[in-house]
């Protein structure tokens, strides 16, 4: 069976085309084409804004007129992330796969964050069945890399009253609030050294990691890479003299860090003392993360003399900063139990051109007092390794009202319709909802979708029958609206 034959039909045939329409972050030129072009197919009111933003608007029912204006919300853009480093997301569609009950990509990420809220928004705009009151759709851009689109929608695009959010990822919860975010940015300036000829020079290899959201599954305690290698340099150097060529790890600021690799070098004289203490450490992880990282590999061998090394000072700093730098949960929430409160990801480590060493990484938190103080603390700890550091603009959280009308609507509509009551929570990741609030403080928003795993990695599969509940939830939860007087 393929994407497009699942039920609901609408909703599937709309993600189905989403998936063959390159769409990274920043790089949405393609994806505002097909939705601008969609919605003049149909004969909906629809523009893109100064930014990049799309907004769609279709009339009420008849007889609805007076009920509020909902606002249907979720990004254009995806998370890149493949097995395969040479995929071209820039011009090349996602594979599906449908398997059993869910649905995955082929070896990369799936996009259905947040493809499958985009798809339902213009399966709703596109209803003509469904009793509603007017609606709007806003689709952002760039959310995964900086929430641009939404930090930059001006007032007076939107009319609503009540904005529902389709970023979330659960069946059965109801979200009302977020952490907010700050990335926190280091910089090394390194001089280059020649490559000792009595060296004897090794590449460790880690890859295949489960990584994942690093708000949603921060809490799971899976192996970050960049710490991994950086942890083996550490002990090595206690020991021996080590040159380091190269270091690379990860990708993305919102991503757990799946792989990584290092380049170094030892005394020729001492390089079955290397592959002892790896053949010690390999086992030390492998133990670590047992029946948790059931495909990660970490694997250690013999690499031709580089072109150059990094000069000793700077290599020194570097694992020291990596290997002492925080990551993970810092904090659980004592108001909402088991929310994570605080945490922060050690994301990326990427060498530039021009003898830079860049290390990104993402603080997140519900207490912004708290997000700014583990920034700092990863500040600090960049600071005394030498190098130069940046915090992002960030963006707030969004706080929990849990007298939300929309809220209990929402509430009310999936318990009308499978009998149970969907939890209301708050959200470690970030939604864009904070910062709505800025321009349009008056908004009353709720966060709902489909069960997804493992998102923002190769991993990431979509629960079928979650997409239903989720479709037919949104449906009642409008037609509810409708009935309201403005």
């Amino acid at each position: 069976m393929e994407v497009k034959d699942l039920n609901p039909k609408q909703v599937f045939e709309i993600f189905d085309q989403i998936t063959k329409i390159p769409r990274p972050s920043k790089k949405e030129e393609k994806i505002r084409a097909f939705l601008l072009d969609f919605c003049k197919s149909h004969g909906l009111d629809a523009h893109a804004d100064k930014i990049g933003n799309v907004i769609i608007r279709k009339p009420a029912t008849p007889g609805h007129e007076n009920a509020p204006t909902v606002i249907l919300q979720g990004h254009m853009d995806m998370v890149c992330e493949s097995n395969d480093k040479s995929f071209d997301f820039e011009n090349s569609p996602i594979e599906t796969i449908v398997d059993g009950e869910w649905v995955r990509a082929n070896g990369t990420t799936l996009g259905a964050d947040n493809g499958i809220g985009v798809a339902a928004s213009l399966a709703i705009m596109t209803d003509e069945n469904l009793v509603h009151g007017p609606l709007e759709a806003l689709i952002t851009m760039d959310e995964e890399t900086g929430m641009t689109g939404a930090n930059n929608l001006e007032k007076g695009e939107l009319k609503g009253t009540i904005l529902i959010n389709l970023d979330s990822e659960d069946d059965a919860e109801v979200f009302v609030g977020c952490a907010g975010g700050i990335d926190t940015v280091a910089t090394f300036q390194y001089n280059r050294s020649f490559a000792p000829t009595d060296y004897h020079y090794f590449k460790l290899d880690l890859r295949d990691g489960l990584g994942g959201h690093s708000g949603g599954d921060i809490h799971l305690g899976r192996a970050n890479a960049n710490k991994i290698v950086a942890r083996f340099l550490f002990n090595l150097m206690k020991k021996h003299e080590v040159v380091i060529s190269e270091f690379d790890g990860g990708n993305l600021r919102n991503a757990i860090p799946r792989a990584a690799h290092a380049v170094f070098g030892v005394h020729t004289s001492r390089k079955e003392d290397v592959r002892i203490a790896f053949n010690r450490y390999a086992a030390d992880i492998e133990a670590e993360y047992k029946g948790l990282e059931t495909t990660m590999k970490l694997e250690l061998e013999s690499v031709d003399k580089p072109d150059f090394t990094v000069d000793q000072t700077t290599s020194r700093n570097l694992v020291l900063a990596l290997y002492c730098a925080p990551h993970g949960v810092v904090s659980m929430s004592r108001d909402m139990p088991g929310l994570v409160e605080t945490s922060t990801n050690l994301a990326s480590v990427k060498m530039k051109e021009n003898e830079k060493i860049v290390v990104t990484t993402s603080q997140r938190s519900c207490v912004d007092s708290r997000k700014y103080d583990i920034a700092n603390q990863v500040e600090a700890c960049f600071t005394l390794a030498g190098a130069t550091v940046e915090h992002g603009d960030g963006y707030p959280a969004w706080t929990p009202n849990l007298d939300s009308a929309i809220m209990k609507i929402a509430s009310d509509a999936y318990e009308e319709l499978y009998g149970v009551r969907p939890a209301v929570k708050a959200i470690h990741a970030g939604l864009e909802c904070a910062l709505f609030q800025q321009n349009y403080p008056g908004l009353d928003m709720v966060s709902f979708g489909p069960t997804l795993r493992d998102v923002h990695s190769p991993s990431e599969r979509m629960h079928i029958p979650a997409v239903e509940r989720f479709y037919e939830q949104l449906k009642l939860t409008i037609k509810k609206v409708a009935d309201l007087k403005a």
